[in-house]
């Protein structure tokens, strides 16, 4: 949730072609990592950063790269002072259009590594629409600092290639004032009064993460060690005044969420989990092993779903990025979808397809207000548009119809293999369906389709009757939504002789009209489309 808050069995993996974002990739350089020092001071909002750049050139006869960086613009954005490489040379550099472009005296060989160091300063853009680093007061009247770079505002701050293609490892070297806690990434590696009455704060993450992953917390928190769960060392870190609401409302749903994506999906990717209260956002924001959560959430009650969704995201989002921004669902489908599974896991079926059915109608709404919509995006371009609650909500769904066909065996072992594939990288639609038809053995091409690519949702409408002659139940059922018919394995339950529980017949309808016609040895009490609910669509069915 964000604040809105191959070969495939010896054949040829067919699949058209492929969209993309259109933020300018560099295939010729691979960010390492990424070292940023900052200076945060209470009596002006300007930050002073030297952020290092570690860089691996892939390619010959790169003669310029360039660094994402917010312009000045109106006394808001970053001043460079200067750009150096190796022992402190300095590094011809433009910085113009939010992109600091940077000219090495030498061109790097391919295979070959190079430090470069930018020395900047300025205002970030705090609460609007550009913000990377929001400075402000809390809900309790206090200063704070926190980073929001989704999906590409990590520039507005910090000198990094802004897009999940490209991941680093990275680290945070804080100084500020000594009153305030600093939280980020990975693990503490440093504290140090520095006498000045500032304080010194490292912390580094080993584990490759995308650029608007990278998180800092400045506040004044209570910071609460709360053991471990699969392993993983659980934090929160909420204002002082929330201690005791910030222990009910995340230890408990945490430790649930972690402990049942560690055993279904596999080992946790980061070295802790934090739980952090923060100002500026709604919802919740899932930084690498830092998770942000809106200071309205912390509350006498557990936060379970918001938990479940957010810490779902640090195997999908965070660990198995999307190589591209069209692909989105790949984080926030399944997140969705996840959430529910942990629904299903700890409060049971019921629960499980009471959300599936909020969720179906929360699609089919959206889809009459937005017709044109798909799952995918198409060469996205305005990152405002990266987010809607067709890639949340029918993105979870495609996943639960994903599990209708190949079965929950072979579902959970696909997502099994999927994660192990591509952990601490990124994939695409195209990986998944790969990895997912590899171990089902099935061709998936079909689904991906008509459910990613395909606007809009089936509209099934049908009737039944009982023929004694026959002996047969008499199904029909015609697809009436505009254009062609969709592929829809659907099921049939039907209740005879008051049994507790439907026979289920399954059939499949790929045509606009067809009849059906199932044994039966007297007239069921109940014939009923879709028991199990495992499709989406709009269904009207009825006794003729």
């Amino acid at each position: 949730m964000k604040p809105y808050c191959l070969l495939f069995l010896g054949m040829t993996l067919s699949m058209p072609p492929a969209f993309a974002d259109t933020y300018p990739r560099q295939p010729g350089v691979d960010a390492q990592h990424y070292i940023f020092r900052l200076t945060l001071r209470d009596d002006t909002d300007e930050i002073s950063g030297e952020a290092t750049a570690v860089l691996l050139f892939v390619k010959e006869g790169v003669t310029q790269f360039a660094l994402d960086l917010a312009s000045p613009v109106n006394g808001k954005g970053m001043n460079v002072s200067e750009v150096t490489s190796g022992g402190g040379s300095p590094v011809l550099h433009s910085h113009t259009g939010d992109r600091l472009v940077i000219s090495p005296a030498i061109p790097p060989k391919a295979g070959e590594r190079r430090q470069f160091t930018v020395r900047y300063h300025g205002v970030p853009n705090s609460f609007t629409p550009a913000a990377g680093l929001r400075i402000g007061t809390n809900k309790f009247g206090e200063r704070t600092f926190f980073s929001l770079n989704w999906p590409d505002r990590a520039r507005q701050w910090l000198p990094i290639i802004d897009h999940p293609y490209d991941k680093a490892t990275s680290e945070f070297w804080i100084t500020a004032p000594a009153k305030y806690q600093v939280v980020a990434n990975g693990l503490l590696e440093e504290e140090t009064d520095l006498g000045d009455g500032n304080r010194l704060t490292h912390w580094k993450q080993s584990v490759p993460i995308a650029s608007w992953l990278n998180a800092i917390g400045v506040a004044q928190f209570a910071s609460r060690h709360f053991g471990t769960a699969a392993g993983v060392p659980l934090e929160t870190w909420v204002f002082h005044q929330d201690r005791d609401p910030g222990i009910v409302t995340f230890e408990v749903p945490t430790r649930q969420a972690i402990e049942f994506y560690s055993d279904h999906v596999g080992r946790y990717p980061y070295e802790k989990l934090a739980a952090v209260e923060a100002a500026g956002l709604g919802g919740g924001t899932e930084h690498a092993s830092a998770i942000f959560y809106g200071q309205a959430s912390v509350t006498n009650r557990p936060a379970t779903g918001l938990v479940a969704h957010e810490i779902a995201h640090q195997w999908f989002g965070d660990s198995i990025t999307e190589k591209d921004w069209d692909d989105v669902w790949l984080s926030e489908g399944f997140a969705t979808y996840f959430t529910l599974l942990s629904t299903e896991q700890y409060e049971g079926r019921d629960a499980f397809v009471a959300g599936l059915k909020r969720s179906r109608d929360r699609v089919l709404a959206i889809e009459k207000q937005n017709p044109g919509m798909a799952v995918l995006h198409n060469n996205l371009s305005d990152m405002s548009k990266v987010l809607n609650q067709i890639v949340y909500q029918k993105g979870a769904w495609v996943l639960h119809m994903l599990r209708a066909e190949i079965g929950t065996e072979k579902f959970w072992a696909g997502i099994r293999d999927y994660y192990r594939r591509y952990r601490d990288s990124s994939a695409s639609t195209a990986d998944f369906r790969a990895v997912m038809e590899e171990d089902s053995g099935m061709d998936l091409g079909w689904l991906f389709d008509q459910w990613l690519r395909r606007p809009g949702s089936p509209v099934v409408e049908g009737t039944w009757r009982y023929n004694p002659g026959s002996q047969k139940v008499e199904v029909d059922l015609a697809q009436t939504q505009p254009g062609d018919a969709y592929r829809l394995p659907l099921e049939v339950g039907v209740s005879v002789d008051g049994a507790r529980q439907p026979k289920i017949e399954k059939l499949v309808l790929a045509e606009k009209r067809r009849r059906f016609e199932i044994a039966a040895g007297k007239e069921p009490e109940a014939v009923v489309l879709d028991p199990n609910t495992w499709v989406l669509m709009t269904a009207k069915f009825d006794k003729r």
